[in-house]
């Protein structure tokens, strides 16, 4: 994504601030795993909306300072060159490609963070510390901004802290025309990986062989991390709503239920299909698949800007039951979560589960997923058709819709290499 983007992010953060405010964004770190192993490196989604930097540049953080007369001044503190340190750990980026990539020409070595922000603290410009303080859940560890929420309020007690995770919502909400572009690219790949998958499947096939399909087609466009763990399972395992331990194998009839999907310029797609391992739904699978389309395409007809964004959900579950209940494997809706096991409208972005406001109506440009779960453990099929909605100025849009959804796309896609 061209570097603009990320500038125009940054501004609309500012421009939220007060002025006297220093704003710290932190990259993050690789995890240890044991001994000396370490997980692979994510960076920090909220960083990598306000930079681009999203590559090897563990450690790294952004500061912004905003003085009085709405003057900002930016500064990226980076792992500076090491020859000796990448020649086991990689290359780092130079601090201009750095300054090329984000829009920011004032890039330091991490080791002057201390010096530059003890300067700038004493300087009695500024009485606010903004860093993102929003916890996923209750007890989860301290991230980077907490810790040094605690740090700084032992050595600079004058500085109050402050939060900008709500702001950083309200902005990834609305998903701009390039994130949308992105998401198109990513959707090609992700079509890619299922229809392969699709055309391969046969009676007897591991659950590791889909996904070891899917990971090599993603690496055939260049995409080497999926943009979640993928969910791939057959038969039993599908009653396992995120499972991911692939070492199941599809008996003739299995229903395979696949949640995957790739990234593109870091955004992510989300998109879930099911198929019959054998390449022929059975008169069961059939009727279940028909409940899943019929309720997505309801769904899709419906979805407009000013409805409640947590509408969606229940409009969704409340046809999907009515849908179910013709079939008779249901009776009131009370009873509906013996086959809906879950919601379906989180949004999609540069997470896969979106951090957004919630509270905003259905509005222009917003991404989410439409995802309808059915889960009949009486018949012993479970499966569910997801896809990403944009909503447009009058409606919405599938941008998954290009991959095989109905019974008949999904048999004539398995039925070519038959």
């Amino acid at each position: 994504m061209h570097y603009s983007f990320h500038t125009a992010n940054r501004k609309t953060l500012y421009d939220s601030l007060s002025d006297g405010t220093l704003l710290l964004s932190f990259a993050g770190e690789a995890l240890r795993q044991s001994a000396d192993a370490y997980y692979p490196f994510f960076a920090n989604r909220n960083f990598v909306y306000l930079t681009g930097l999203s590559g090897s540049e563990p450690k790294g953080f952004i500061l912004l300072a905003k003085k009085k007369g709405d003057i900002v001044e930016e500064t990226i503190f980076a792992l500076p060159p090491d020859l000796l340190a990448e020649r086991w750990n990689g290359r780092r980026l130079p601090f201009d490609e750095i300054s090329e990539l984000s829009g920011i020409s004032h890039v330091l070595p991490l080791a002057e963070f201390e010096g530059v922000f003890h300067k700038a603290v004493n300087s009695g410009q500024f009485g606010i510390l903004a860093l993102d303080l929003e916890r996923h859940k209750l007890g989860e560890p301290d991230g980077a901004s907490h810790h040094f929420a605690k740090l700084s309020a032992e050595r600079y007690p004058q500085l109050a802290a402050a939060s900008y995770s709500k702001q950083m919502r309200i902005q990834r909400t609305i998903k701009m025309l390039c994130e949308i572009e992105a998401m198109q690219e990513a959707m090609k790949v992700t079509k890619a990986g299922i229809t392969a998958m699709m055309r391969a499947s046969r009676p007897g096939m591991y659950e590791h062989e889909y996904k070891a399909i899917f990971d090599h087609t993603l690496t055939d466009y260049g995409v080497l991390v999926p943009a979640f763990q993928p969910i791939i399972s057959a038969g039993n395992n599908n009653f396992f709503i995120h499972y991911d331990s692939y070492m199941g194998k599809a008996e003739d009839g299995d229903m395979i239920l696949n949640d995957v999907g790739a990234c593109w310029d870091n955004i992510c797609t989300d998109v879930s299909r099911g198929w019959p391992c054998n390449g022929k739904f059975s008169e069961r699978q059939r009727l279940l698949y028909e409940v899943a389309y019929n309720t997505s395409e309801y769904m899709f007809d419906l979805i407009k800007p000013g409805m409640p964004m947590a509408d969606v959900d229940l409009i969704a579950r409340r046809r999907n039951f009515e849908y179910l209940k013709e079939l008779g494997l249901v009776d009131t809706y009370e009873n509906a979560g013996k086959l809906i096991w879950h919601g379906g409208a989180h949004h999609v972005g540069y997470d896969v589960h979106d951090m957004v406001d919630l509270t905003m109506p259905v509005s222009p440009g917003m991404v989410f997923s439409v995802d309808i779960g059915i889960y009949c453990e009486e018949w012993g099929i479970g499966f569910r058709l997801e896809d990403n909605c944009l909503v447009t100025e009058d409606g919405c849009m599938n941008l998954s819709a290009d991959i095989p959804r109905t019974i008949e796309e999904i048999e004539a896609e398995m039925a070519e290499d038959a």
